[in-house]
């Protein structure tokens, strides 16, 4: 039988792997034994069933991208320190002037990066 199961701080399983029947190494599929009220893994090929040692039958991870522009405090149109341009209009309101950064990424595989914020309506915005 393989199982990968590598747990979780809270106690949950994070990964729930597919696991084998011992007879004819077809995959094992989750049953419930309704009798005695425990969940099997069972074969569908042969008539091997094994108890399940944990509840979990699926995890189901949810990967969340955020938005690095939504990072960026608008206000950093009143820091005197940052540089300003008039060379790249707003995308939102077509003013003139933006502050600009650069700042890098959270994927080490992308450069460096310029971060613009219009003076007049606070819009984010990289290019």
């Amino acid at each position: 039988m393989t199982t990968l199961n590598l747990g979780r701080k809270d106690g949950g399983p994070g990964y729930v792997g597919i696991q084998f029947c011992l007879e004819c190494n077809n995959m094992l599929y989750p049953r419930e034994d309704k009798n005695n009220k425990v969940l099997l893994y069972a074969c569908r090929n042969c008539d091997y069933k094994q108890l399940a040692d944990s509840n979990c039958v699926y995890v189901n991870k949810i990967m969340h991208e955020v938005d690095e522009l939504t990072h960026i405090n608008p206000d950093v149109v009143s820091d005197p320190t940052l540089p300003r341009t008039k060379d790249h209009m707003c995308p939102k309101c077509s003013h003139r002037e933006a502050v600009f950064f650069q700042g890098q990424t959270r994927r080490a595989e992308e450069e460096m990066r310029l971060y613009y914020v219009c003076t007049s309506c606070k819009h984010r915005w990289t290019e």
